[in-house]
């Protein structure tokens, strides 16, 4: 599974979003929106944080801790 938060260097989130998704042991990669412009044109970034999972946009926005949970709960049971 490839995991992806799409940011701005100076969002106050993305910290957070990686915090959560450490918590839940989830691999992840951050590319910021400023180094990035082919992700941002190809994901149509124009908010702060994304979240990318297998190439999709999966949320937009700063997802909640239950958000989150049920996302990577129902990803995994998917796979398994």
């Amino acid at each position: 599974m490839d995991v992806m938060i799409i940011a701005t260097k100076a969002c106050t989130h993305r910290k957070n979003l990686e915090k959560e998704l450490e918590c839940l042991r989830i691999p992840y990669r951050v590319c910021f929106v400023e180094d990035c412009a082919d992700l941002v044109q190809k994901f149509g970034i124009r908010h702060s944080p994304n979240l990318v999972v297998d190439d999709e946009v999966v949320f937009r926005k700063q997802p909640t801790e239950i958000e989150l949970h049920d996302f990577f709960q129902h990803k995994d049971s998917k796979t398994s």
